[in-house]
This record gives C-alpha cells, structure tokens and sequence, in this order.
C-alpha cells in the first residue's frame, strides 16, 4: 500500500530536512490527537528543520488510538499538517515522531518503561481535563476516580496518567536516573500546577520519600496553546489526499496561526523552541487568562448560541453581522476588562480572532466546541462574570453565554430538533433536566457545583441576570436573543 513514507509527493509539500535517524526519544508524549499533531509536534519539527538534532517524539495512548497508531506505524510515523487559510493551504509533512506505544498493540510494562529510559527529558500531555483526574471542587486528585482507586491499589500496574507518571518517576529514582519535565499542552486553566497536584497528590499516598524527590527533582511549566484544529472529517482528509496524491489516514487540518507560551522551567534541557516563535516567559497565567476568556471564552459563546440558531459552523456565525458584533463586543467589553496582562492591545488582539473565526477553509463545528462544556464554562466565562459580579460592572453577553450552555444542554435547538450532549457530567445534567421545566431550568442547573462552585448558585444578582437571558432565548430563539442583548 502507498503511503507518504513510500510516494514522491508534489513539490509544493513541505518535507523534514534533517536526519530522521538521528532522533531519540528525549520526550515522550501522552495524547496522540489531533491538537498535538498541528502544535507541539509541528514546532518540534519547525526546530529540528532549523537546527537538526535528536529531539524526537514517543507517543503513547493507553486505551483508545490503536487503529490511528497501527497507521502511524504503517507511514514510517510521518503524517501530514495541512495549514488552511483564507488565500491558500500549505501542506507539511511532520517527521519529529518517530517512535509510537499504545497498551492494545503492545503492553502497559513496555510503554511504563519507555518513560525510564535515560534519555527522556521531557513528558507532555494532551488529556484533556478528564485524564488529570483532578476534582474540580478541590483542585486535588480525586481518590474517587476508579481509575486512581486502580492504581493506588496497583502502583506498578498503573492505568492513569497521573498513576503512569508517579510509577516511572518511582522507578527512576530507584534506578538513579535523573527526574524529567512534566509539561502539560492542555487548554486547561494553571496546567502546570494542574498536572504537579495530580503528581504530588497520587505520590503522596505512596510515599512521602518519593512525593518530597518529585517535588525537589521535577518541574511542571505551566504553557499557553492557541491554534484552531477542527476534527479530522472525510472531506478534510480528502482533501489533504488530493494535495498529496496518496492518503494519509493520521492528517490533520488547521489555521495558519500558533501559538504556544511556555513557562521556562526545564529540568534535564528542551528543544530550542523559541527558534519556532516559541514565546519562553517567566510567568504564562496573564497569556493563558487572556485566551481562555477572549478567544475559548467567545468561542463557546457562539458555539451554544450558534447551534441553536442553525449554524453548523463557527465561520457562518460569522457571516451573521449579529453574531460577529456579539462576539467583538464580548471579547472587548466584558472579558478585556477583567485581565491583568498588561502592555496588550485588546483591540487588534479582538479583530485578529473575529478574522480568525471567520476563515471559510476551517469549517469548525459548533457542536464540537460545545462539547465538554462543564469543564469548560467556569475558565472561560464564570471566572470573568465573578469579577464584574465583584465590581458591580454589566456583563449581558456573558450571562447570554451562560444561558446558551442551559439550554443547549438541556437537549433541544431553536428548530426542535434533538441535540447530542457530550459532557463529562452528561449522565447528572440529563438528570437534572428531566426533573426540571423550562421556567426552573436556570436554578436546577445552576445547584451543579462542580461548574458554578457555591457562591453562584447563592448570588441573586448572577441568578436573575442568567434566568433572564435564558428567557430571552426560549421566547424568541437564540439569534433574536443575541440581537436584544446587544441593546441592552
């Protein structure tokens, strides 16, 4: 079968220049998907067409991907990014993976072993939220999660990220072999100390030694990530075959934009990022605020209030002049205000996402980024309403945006039509749903503490602000709602 290890392809596509058989396994990473692939994999490539070296990549994926890494392995681990923007794509062919383990193709032992060898520097993650096994009411590790009741029953048997990373740690020290960096690539609020509470609290109840050598030998930068990276669909791996004349199963499709902001804190070396405009800070939290309420925070507006209204996809909310001006004035209005980076110039940072937003190559689905919400609503809108709610300021179109994500989940659009909920909580908003009318929707949903905390649900002022919203949305459907609420 051809493949793009085994086809000359045309020469508009961008290839590795440096030697592949050069690179070792120096990081190993959690989370083939496909964020990973058009990110932190592409920018390693970037570097290593700069500068060569042996900074390759080990992906692994324990119970889910061995179809995608059977592939993978079949193309020699090359795959293809193809970059799409309003004027043209560009397709790139990423070579900084060379190596890949999945627990169905080989076994958990091999892939806990392969984070002991001496040279890994470096363990990245994209796991999303779900696969920290934090609570999200404390911020710590959450001994209920069957999976950490797993392995802390079964520490070197380990089927969790955290409970992986704590047994190879473990057998590092043993075999006096150096810590490496722990660095977490999810679009996750504080990442750094997220993934160091899941460490520490899953080390701490194995043992104390071994939780104060973590502490002392391991760093966990915290990192920024932005580059839109729509599912892969047929069309979009269609297309991807017609630029290359063979298909690649394990292609992605993305925006021209990245970015990544990474907090410098590496403890056994890293790749020289910054030669790929890498931004290395001392401090990522005033980045990462302002993205996750800027850009994610409007992305999931029009991702709730675009479904309902019929928009499949974020570049048609665009197209609608009530939308585009809804999500401007969110960002600029109501989130800016609530930031602490300083020396930024909201304004071109707001007119930069809407034209981002608006790229018609993307074709990124509102229901994908609805997806997941009650992970996502507290970082992205909650945490920028509490600062207004403290101020005392006007926050419309937030409280719209919290209400979108009500009736969104509560299952049916603007049409009638049954929505598809994906939701980590999905099982306890069904719940709630079915046991509420429309008119106490808000204050059911709003006793969901594991989104709203305790103080939101007791704040009359945030109650009736969203209860009116979500009024407004079932009486006239959410695009007239978006156009009221732009005249409040």
């Amino acid at each position: 079968m051809k493949t793009i290890a085994s086809t000359v392809l045309p020469a508009g596509v961008q290839q590795p220049r440096y030697d592949r058989q050069s690179l070792r396994s120096r990081i190993v990473h959690f989370g083939f998907g496909a964020f990973h692939r058009a990110h932190q994999a592409l920018l390693t490539n970037r570097v290593l067409n700069e500068k060569g070296g042996d900074w390759g990549i080990c992906e692994i994926s324990l119970f889910s991907g061995d179809a995608l890494m059977s592939q993978l392995r079949a193309q020699e681990h090359l795959f293809t990014v193809l970059e799409k923007g309003a004027e043209g794509n560009e397709a790139i062919i990423v070579g900084a993976v060379h190596e890949c383990l999945n627990a169905k193709l080989d076994s958990l032992p091999a892939i806990i072993e392969k984070f002991c060898e001496p040279q890994v520097a470096i363990v990245s993650l994209t796991i999303t939220e779900k696969g920290y096994c934090i609570d999200p009411a404390t911020g710590k590790l959450d001994l209920n999660n069957p999976r950490i009741v797993h392995d802390l029953e079964n520490p070197s048997e380990p089927h969790s990220a955290p409970g992986i990373l704590v047994e190879a740690l473990h057998r590092r020290r043993e075999r006096g072999l150096p810590a490496f960096t722990v660095l977490s690539c999810d679009n996750i609020p504080d990442n750094g100390h997220v993934v160091k509470n899941a460490v520490l609290g899953m080390a701490q109840k194995r043992s104390a030694a071994l939780s104060e050598w973590i502490d002392s030998h391991v760093s966990f930068p915290g990192t920024m990530v932005d580059r839109i990276v729509p599912a892969a669909t047929e069309a979009s791996l269609a297309e991807i075959t017609d630029a290359l004349g063979v298909e690649d199963p394990c292609a992605i499709s993305c925006e021209p934009f990245i970015q990544w902001v990474v907090e410098d804190n590496f403890v056994a070396g890293r790749p020289e990022w910054e030669v790929a405009g890498v931004q290395m800070v001392q401090d990522v939290l005033p980045w990462e605020q302002m993205k996750l309420r800027m850009l994610n925070g409007s992305h999931s507006f029009l991702a709730y209030l675009g479904y309902l209204a019929g928009y499949a996809h974020i570049n048609e909310c665009m197209e609608d002049a009530a939308f585009r001006e809804a999500a401007r004035r969110l960002m600029l209005n109501e989130q800016a205000p609530t930031l602490r980076i300083k020396d930024v110039d909201f304004t071109a940072y707001a007119d930069s996402l809407i034209e981002r937003f608006a790229n018609p190559a993307l074709q990124h689905r509102t229901w994908q980024i609805a997806m997941d919400g009650s992970q996502k609503l507290p970082q992205r809108m909650l945490d920028g309403t509490r600062v207004h709610l403290e101020r005392n300021t006007p926050w419309p179109l937030l409280a719209l945006g919290v209400a979108g994500w009500i009736r969104y989940v509560s299952g049916i659009d603007d049409r009638g039509n049954a929505i598809d909920v994906r939701d980590p909580l999905s099982d306890k908003i069904r719940a709630i749903v079915n046991a509420s009318s429309d008119a106490d929707r808000v204050n059911a949903l709003l006793g969901l503490s594991e989104v709203f905390g305790h103080d939101l649900a007791q704040n009359s002022v945030f109650v009736e602000t969203v209860r009116q919203a979500y009024q407004r949305i079932i009486r006239n459907g959410a695009r007239q709602a978006v156009i009221e609420t732009l005249n409040i």
